[in-house]
């Protein structure tokens, strides 16, 4: 577990802190007869906090990505599957050329 999930794990948990404290908001409200007018500045701040938390999580626990380019040492296959059904070797992509010179420009 890297910093990144530890930072998502706060991040809900300010969340989760702030939808509890909107809900006591309103509970106190109900008691006292006055109108929701929306939720105070320490829950919003709250909000915001916890959404700058869990997008840098969310950026920052994935992890390195991995190429997908066809000559990519990563992308070799070292063993075939246990299950041979689904492999499929008659398919459309017959009727195509086996090696197309495709250039960039």
């Amino acid at each position: 577990m890297g910093a990144g999930f530890l930072v998502g794990v706060i991040g809900v948990l300010i969340l989760s802190h702030a939808a509890y404290s909107t809900v006591q908001y309103r509970a106190l409200l109900k008691i006292t007869e006055e109108e929701f007018s929306g939720p105070p500045i320490n829950v919003v701040m709250e909000l915001l906090v916890s959404l700058v938390l869990c997008l840098w999580a969310a950026l920052a626990a994935p992890g390195k990505f991995k190429s997908i380019h066809p000559q990519s040492e990563e992308n070799r296959v070292v063993a075939l599957p246990a299950n041979l059904d689904f492999m499929i070797f008659n398919h459309r992509g017959k009727i195509f050329p086996l090696e197309a010179d495709l250039k960039l420009k």
